[in-house]
Order: structure tokens, then C-alpha cells, then sequence
């Protein structure tokens, strides 16, 4: 038997029951209906993550010159109003209108507000949004029941 370092306890333990599980999915978001590409396929990692980076530049950027009495607290508190109120209303933030994306319930249909507040105080948790399932969802858009997708 080789020795792994304890990899093999360890991934099965991640893995969760019944070990690793193979998907039976060709392409991201195929279990939720959506196409292999086009508009209104789930938008990869990269662009979802350059969004969120447009966003929190500009939270950083208004909240540090808008808001500087609130100091580091700021950026966050402007990045989770923009978040909830624009993809509540619009189905996206500026991150996700200037990359051509937008968020989305799995059968379509924009995020409601109430999806868009339980989406965005999970996304400023940051971790659960780096944890994805097969179709390149995040926890919190599990959790709010919504999809990010190219427009």
C-alpha cells in the first residue's frame, strides 16, 4: 500500500458519502436546462470572478470617497446595497452588465429581491462562493436558488 500522506482518507471523507461521484453532465448547467453555450449558459468561473472584481473596485472606489467616515466597513456596505438592490430589480450588478452576464433563477427569470439579499450576504462570507457544484454554481447562488449566465 502506498503511502498518500492520508490523501485518500482525507478526499474521501470531502467527497461525503458513498466516496467520489462521477457527473453524468456534458457541460455546466445541463441538470438546470441551461445550453452548452450562448446566451443563457452558465457563465464561466473567469468572467463571474472579473465581475465581482469590477464590483468591489467600484464599492472600494465609492465607498472610500463617499462614505469615508465609515472607513474599511464602507466598500461593504456599498458593494452589498449595489448587489442586492441592482440584481434584485435589473438581474445584475456592473460587474455582471459590463461582461454580459446576468443572475438568474435555474428556470429563468431574473433573481427576486429576497434571492439577491440571501445571495449577497453569502457572497460577502467570500467562502461560499468559491465552493462550486457541477454546474459552476457557487453556495450562495444554491442557497438563493439562482445561476449566473451569459446574456
Amino acid at each position: 500500500m502506498a503511502d498518500d500522506g492520508g490523501r485518500a482518507a482525507l478526499g474521501g471523507w470531502l467527497d461525503g458519502p458513498g466516496g467520489r461521484r462521477e457527473s453524468t453532465q456534458e457541460f455546466a448547467g445541463q441538470r438546470l436546462g441551461r445550453p452548452p453555450g450562448g446566451s443563457g449558459s452558465v457563465a464561466p468561473l473567469t468572467r463571474r470572478s472579473a465581475a465581482l472584481l469590477v464590483d468591489w473596485l467600484l464599492a472600494l472606489l465609492v465607498g472610500q470617497t463617499l462614505l469615508p467616515q465609515l472607513s474599511s466597513w464602507a466598500p461593504l456596505l456599498v458593494f452589498g446595497v449595489v448587489q442586492v438592490l441592482l440584481v434584485g430589480t435589473l438581474g445584475y450588478g456592473p460587474g455582471h452588465r459590463l461582461l454580459g452576464l446576468r443572475v438568474e433563477r435555474p428556470l429563468g427569470g431574473h433573481a427576486r429581491p429576497l434571492a439577491a439579499l440571501v445571495r449577497t450576504l453569502l457572497l460577502v462570507l467570500v467562502i461560499p462562493a468559491v465552493v462550486t457544484d457541477d454546474d459552476g454554481r457557487g453556495l450562495h447562488d444554491r442557497a438563493a436558488g439562482t445561476v449566473v449566465v451569459r446574456r
